[in-house]
């Protein structure tokens, strides 16, 4: 007592009577761009952040000269 072929064509043809095909294939397109986004997100989370340091070895009179000029 499973669903046959007839059984799905006749709920997918319900379905497209009662939301229209212009709203299922925008319902489709939009559910693309949040998978696209989800993707998007986690390739994101997993590079790691590099922490730049700036390290200044010049003496401190070297760099109070700069400040000056």
């Amino acid at each position: 007592m499973g669903l046959s072929a007839t059984h799905l064509l006749l709920l997918l043809v319900v379905v497209v009577l009662l939301f229209g095909r212009n709203k299922i294939s925008d319902l489709m397109g939009d559910v693309a761009k949040g998978i696209k986004s989800f993707k998007k997100g986690l390739s994101e989370d997993e590079t790691p952040t590099v922490e730049t340091k700036v390290i200044d070895n010049a003496p401190a009179a070297e760099r109070d000269k700069s400040k000056a000029g």
